[in-house]
């Protein structure tokens, strides 16, 4: 009588090949930071908002202007010769319109900061997600391992039995068609893995070592969590809300540009003509007088662009920390189900699997049953593993919203 092999109450630890790159979690996550082409064309759009405050803040430059010519005497008594003339002009901007100007373009200037924190903690939660997806990946693979070696047995045994009389035909059959399915899932369990890995490194832009491995688990310790100071996180440091705080701003400064656009501003001129006999020189200003055109159209869609960003502002603040509460209710009830699973479920279900066996051996049961003692099994240990990956990613989706990776430490 043969005894069978007894699974583990836990997967095992993955051996992987000695030599391979090993990277920490922090480290894959700043790989990718530097070489992803979405972060870089978001910095670049911060450049570009940069330039534009710049730009804003430039003076108008002088105008200047010069004329020659020449006289001819219209009567005997007059004088013919050279005439010159030059002219210099300059133009004295409204304070009011290009202080809103400035405003405008440095308000603008936050709010492609704020996508840039945006785009960069949305990558780092993805990258993070799929670091902890590889890591499930994995484990998928040394179970599915696992159960074909298991199976293997189950077959051998099943196969003994039949040869000597003490089973039937079909035991051997459904044997085999287990073991075949299981060799399937093993295969695509392992595809799955390198999956994974292609996803990640084209984050990176290709840029990840060959033969990477990462240095973490899906029991990482998570950082402490109150769901209060969460939610004054999610108002004072997610990078959207402070994007759209920064576009209402830049709104209103929209709008007392519009208004201040009215009186644009002095220009001042001197010109000075050389004639034969005369040299004058004039010194003026001019004005433009709102009296045809009081800006009223740019003013009411100002107002109107104002308006709706407040709208906007206040509906995705609400809308955030609503995904907040669903996020800490996922992250408590997949803390639960870890919990329920691996004390309870995962135990009471590698006994069934022992009872079953033993069953069989003295022929008090078939070996349909301890293949579903089996499945039952795999299945129980699938779903620890699925839990654990989720207390993870509710834990990242927290994060995204808290801002916690929004600013480059």
């Amino acid at each position: 009588m043969h005894a069978w092999a007894q699974p583990a109450s836990a997967p095992a630890v993955i051996q992987l090949p000695q030599g391979r790159p090993s990277l920490t979690l922090p480290e894959l996550v700043g790989t990718i930071l530097v070489h992803n082409p979405g972060l870089q064309i978001a910095r670049r759009v911060q450049e570009q908002a940069a330039a534009g405050a710049t730009t804003a803040g430039a003076l108008p430059n002088p105008k200047l202007e010069w004329s020659d010519g020449r006289q001819y005497p219209v009567v005997a008594t007059g004088n013919s010769g050279a005439v010159t003339g030059w002219g210099v002009s300059q133009l004295i901007e409204n304070p009011a319109l290009r202080s809103a100007r400035m405003a405008a373009a440095q308000h603008g200037l936050r709010s492609s900061e704020a996508q840039v924190g945006l785009t960069r903690a949305e990558l780092v939660a993805l990258v993070r997600s799929r670091a902890y997806e590889y890591l499930l990946r994995l484990e998928e693979a040394q179970a599915a391992v696992e159960e074909l070696a298991l199976l293997e047995q189950t077959r051998e045994r099943v196969r003994l039995r039949v040869e000597s009389g003490e089973a039937a035909r079909y035991e051997i059959i459904k044997a085999d068609a287990e073991f075949i399915s299981a060799r399937q899932r093993q295969r695509s369990a392992q595809l799955a893995v390198e999956q994974v890995r292609i996803r990640l490194n084209q984050l990176a832009a290709g840029q990840l070592p060959p033969g990477w491995t990462l240095r973490a688990s899906l029991d990482d310790a998570l950082p402490a969590l109150q769901r209060e100071q969460l939610r004054e996180q999610v108002q004072s440091n997610n990078p959207e809300l402070v994007g759209l705080r920064a576009e209402v701003e830049r709104k209103q400064a929209r709008v007392r540009e519009a208004s201040a656009g009215r009186w644009p501003g002095v220009e001042l001129r001197y010109t000075e003509m050389r004639d034969p006999d005369n040299r004058q020189g004039v010194l003026g200003a001019s004005i433009q007088i709102p009296l045809l055109d009081q800006r009223q159209g740019p003013r009411a869609e100002a107002e109107a662009e104002l308006t709706r960003a407040r709208t906007r502002l206040d509906g995705r603040q609400m809308e955030l920390l609503l995904q907040l509460e669903a996020a800490w209710s996922e992250l408590e009830m997949a803390r639960l189900r870890v919990e329920a699973l691996g004390t309870g479920a995962v135990r009471e279900a590698e006994a069934a699997l022992r009872v079953a066996q033993a069953a069989y051996r003295f022929g008090e049961r078939g070996i349909l049953d301890v293949l579903d003692a089996q499945r039952v099994l795999r299945t129980v240990r699938a779903d620890l593993l699925q839990a654990r990956y989720q207390v993870q990613a509710a834990a990242i989706e927290i994060d995204v919203l808290a801002g916690r990776h929004a600013v480059q430490p």
